[in-house]
């Protein structure tokens, strides 16, 4: 399965944006800083897939995705895709029975198939404005929604030719 998190908060995003000729658009922002991070597990042949919104990057929200991980798929042997982030290298991680963690090389995003998951997420969010991350958080269920009806969306993200 190919694993990663991202960080969302409720700094928002600027994208461009269409606009009639000669006319600039006001840039309403808002700069809060909190953010939650959503870790995601999916398995690139299926497109089945496994989100959790967590706290932080710690190595505690990485041992509950983990064991949720575990819970959900109990009797399969399942090799995890990780990159190298610091939560994911410390040694206070308890590798449940029958997870494998397969480390990509350092500084190499593009070999991490769950990436693409992450940059669609922030398109979709960009240029929106949260007041309280149970806001945000909405807006990414309805987006991650779309995911669990049609995982075809995942093969097609997560999926190399």
């Amino acid at each position: 399965m190919a694993f990663d998190e991202g960080r969302f908060g409720l700094k928002m995003w600027l994208r461009r944006r269409w606009c009639p000729k000669g006319f600039r658009p006001p840039w309403i922002v808002e700069d809060h800083y909190e953010w939650l991070w959503v870790y995601a597990a999916v398995e690139p042949q299926t497109g089945r897939a496994l989100f959790l919104f967590l706290p932080s990057m710690q190595a505690g929200c990485l041992q509950i995705f983990l064991d949720q991980l575990r819970e959900t798929w109990p009797h399969q042997r399942i090799g995890v895709v990780l990159d190298n982030a610091p939560s994911h290298r410390c040694g206070q991680i308890h590798w449940p029975d029958g997870l494998v963690p397969l480390s990509l090389p350092p500084y190499s995003p593009e070999l991490n198939p769950a990436e693409p998951i992450f940059r669609l997420l922030h398109q979709r969010l960009a240029n929106r404005i949260f007041e309280t991350l149970d806001e945000l958080r909405e807006a990414l269920t309805s987006c991650l929604e779309a995911f669990w009806e049609l995982p075809q969306i995942l093969v097609q993200l997560t999926s190399y030719p």
